[in-house]
């Protein structure tokens, strides 16, 4: 941190490339121009009236009590006096405040920078100063300046209208280097569990959560808890699945959809929960049967109406998911979880329906292929035994590693590279609210020795993080992080829709990956032009450079990043930014807000099964089924975390809480995103209303800007 004393700092001489200086040289004389006008118009005034306002930030300790004074400069060497912004009698600059102050100084025509400074008077001087505004009454016209920023004690910022540029174009680059120094002073690194993706070392003050969406959280929890106070007094098994559901009478529980429609252990259910529930990147078209996979054409005949093995692939009917990653992972003492590979087949009535299960990756005498045609309850065991190895791998891959602490280090090295005033920190800083902090509390209360995974999943943290090790070694930004990629690598990507038609999470994905790519691409093209504008901005070199390297080495490690580590062209800084903002919000949505639905009734979505998954075609019963289901006490858990989890607590994608993008050429292009998302929500909207099964997750209305819960 600079000392009381730091020396007010000039910046150096600019260097431009030929392109930028003659941008620059034609918007200085348009700028001149306009300004000269607007002085004639009022020649005669020597002062003119100001009407300044300053709007304190909404996070803990943002409010001081230290006096402010800034000065007011226009971009041809005028200056105001100094203006000490102060109301008699009032207590200024409170957190989360707009304060206004009317004064009259020197009319400087177009301000250009605004200087300021606070001192350290009063117990609490320190201030997160989120902008400033100037008006001036004479010129009817205000300008602009974000600040986003803690305000040192005795530190003169130098702050110019809009506040955005690129670090070569920056006049006060000592000022820019100082706060990025500050930054990764905050924003250190560090490998929390080896192997796993990097994360903060401390969580910064300034990622903690607002009160209120803090209290929101805490309100929500303590309801359940209480709301549910009877079912912690009941202990023991279930009688009936009938009994499971009387739980579901608390009002704070709302029956999850399977359990309301009576439809969680159909063929179509399951099938479903493949395509547009909380899982949805592991199903893959099958171009021929797997070795391991021991079905035989006339095993299958009676699920393909009529068709042959060979006839149902080449109408691509024929789908898999194989979950050979979980094999050999760590399991809790005394529980099992499988390592299954399922077939799938589109009908005629359009839905994907199970028709062969084989719980373990090689064939053997106690490792049947499970049929539609089994006995009622070993068929749906065998379907149970199968979700409960997709649970471990979704809460493992698809939710916390791959959305929650992949993007911790994306956001890490945003703000470790990135200025304040780069465009590309304003683009992304909205789509990081809350993640550290959420991060950090899930690594401090749900994810621990004692904490939720560890009670009540069957793979418990050991057999989680393993899971994580296993994709962290394979998974690539350009494939897995780029949702066209990542269909067409499983043969879904939707160019014939015929192909997987209800695949509603695959479709409306893709229109919202469109859409948030049209709108990287036209604000990226607002700033940079040329090749040599990539090349010059070293802000942004430092930041892809901090993606790849090693995570040994205090980097991110990610792998398949466009460009390797070096940025010289638009589309593979906009496949960074796409992959970034899609996780971010889309990618998220998807994995997290079905949770309640999907865990709540736990024969449903198992995370936890008693007992050994079965080695024959013997006939079940209902009571073995429960058998191995939770018991009541361990399932209200259940239910508690999953209805948390689920909950909404930020704003909707493209209505940030806090207002990052200031340039005029750069509203103009998140007001079409925002256009753009309204109209894709009419479309989910209407689309719902016809749709055999819902999916509602993303829809614009509900997909939030950020991981924060």
């Amino acid at each position: 941190m600079a000392d009381a004393n730091t020396k007010r700092r000039q910046g150096p001489k600019i260097y431009h490339t030929e392109s930028t200086r003659k941008r620059k040289r034609k918007e200085s004389d348009q700028k001149r121009e306009q300004s000269c006008q607007s002085n004639e118009a009022i020649a005669d005034n020597s002062t003119s009236e100001y009407v300044i306002s300053v709007k304190t930030g909404d996070r803990k300790g943002a409010g001081t009590n230290a006096n402010v004074t800034l000065v007011l400069h226009s971009s041809y060497g005028d200056s105001s006096r100094e203006i000490h912004l102060n109301k008699f009698l009032r207590n200024d600059f409170e957190k989360g405040r707009n304060d206004c102050f009317k004064v009259t100084a020197s009319f400087i025509g177009e301000i250009d920078m605004i200087e300021l400074w606070r001192d350290d008077a009063g117990k609490k001087d320190e201030w997160f100063l989120e902008c400033v505004e100037v008006r001036c009454k004479a010129s009817n016209k205000a300008f602009v300046f974000p600040f986003l920023r803690w305000v040192k004690e005795g530190y003169r910022y130098k702050i110019c209208h809009l506040d955005t540029s690129l670090p070569q174009d920056d006049p006060y680059k000592d000022q820019r280097l100082m706060e990025l120094n500050d930054k990764k002073e905050t924003y250190q690194m560090e490998v929390h569990v080896p192997g796993l993706p990097i994360q903060a070392k401390e969580i910064p003050d300034d990622e903690r959560f607002s009160w209120d969406y803090k209290f929101d959280l805490g309100k929500l929890a303590a309801e359940v808890k209480i709301k549910g106070k009877f079912v912690e007094t009941v202990s023991g098994d279930w009688d009936s699945l009938d009994d499971l559901g009387n739980i579901y009478k608390c009002e704070v529980f709302s029956k999850p959809t399977p359990l309301a429609d009576d439809t969680w252990d159909t063929d179509e259910h399951f099938g479903y929960q493949r395509i547009g529930r909380i899982n949805n990147s592991l199903i893959t078209l099958c171009a021929r049967i797997p070795n391991k996979l021991a079905v035989t054409d006339e095993m299958l005949k009676p699920f393909l109406e009529g068709a042959t093995l060979e006839q149902a692939i080449a109408k691509k009917k024929l789908f898999y998911v194989d979950l050979a990653i979980v094999e050999g992972i760590p399991v809790k003492n005394g529980l099992m979880v499988c390592a299954p590979i399922a077939l799938f087949y589109h009908n005629k009535e359009s839905n994907l329906v199970p028709i062969a299960i084989q719980l373990k990756q090689q064939p053997a005498d106690d490792n049947p292929v499970f049929l539609p045609s089994d006995p009622k309850y070993t068929w749906l065991a065998a379907k149970m035994w199968f979700n409960l190895a997709d649970a471990s791998y979704h809460e493992s891959i698809t939710h916390l590693g791959f959305t929650h602490m992949l993007m911790e280090g994306c956001a890490l090295a945003t703000h470790r590279n990135l200025s304040h005033s780069h465009p590309i920190f304003k683009l992304l800083a909205p789509h990081f609210l809350y993640l550290i902090t959420i991060n950090g509390l899930a690594l401090t209360t749900l994810i621990t020795s004692d904490g939720w995974v560890q009670n009540v999943m069957a793979i418990g943290i050991d057999g989680m993080f393993a899971l994580i090790r296993k994709k962290l070694d394979t998974w690539r930004m350009d494939i897995d992080g780029t949702l066209p990629k990542e269909l067409e690598s499983r043969g879904v990507l939707l160019l014939d829709k015929t192909i997987l038609s209800g695949y509603h999470y695959r479709d409306d994905a893709l229109s919202l990956y469109d859409i948030i790519k049209n709108y990287v691409t036209d604000y990226v093209r607002l700033y940079y032009d040329n090749p040599a504008t990539y090349k010059e901005d070293h802000e942004i070199q430092a930041w892809a450079q901090e993606l790849v390297k090693p995570r040994t080495q205090g980097g991110c490690g990610l792998l398949g990043v466009p460009g390797g580590g070096s940025i010289t062209k638009e589309s593979d800084l906009v496949c960074i930014l796409n992959c970034i903002i899609f996780t971010s919000s889309v990618a998220h949505a998807a994995a997290n807000f079905a949770q309640y639905d999907e865990y709540g009734f736990p024969p449903n979505y198992p995370v936890v099964i008693k007992g050994k998954p079965p080695t024959d075609k013997t006939a079940q019963t209902e009571a073995c089924i429960l058998e191995a289901l939770p018991d009541k006490s361990l399932t209200f858990d259940i239910i508690t975390i999953t209805k948390l989890l689920s909950s909404f607590g930020t704003n909707k994608l493209g209505d940030f809480e806090m207002k990052y993008i200031y340039d005029p050429k750069a509203e103009k292009v998140l007001q079409r995103f925002q256009k753009e998302l309204a109209e894709q929500s009419r479309r989910v909207k209407s689309l719902e209303k016809t749709r055999e099964f819902s999916y509602k997750w993303l829809d614009p209305e509900i997909v939030p800007n950020a991981i924060s819960i």
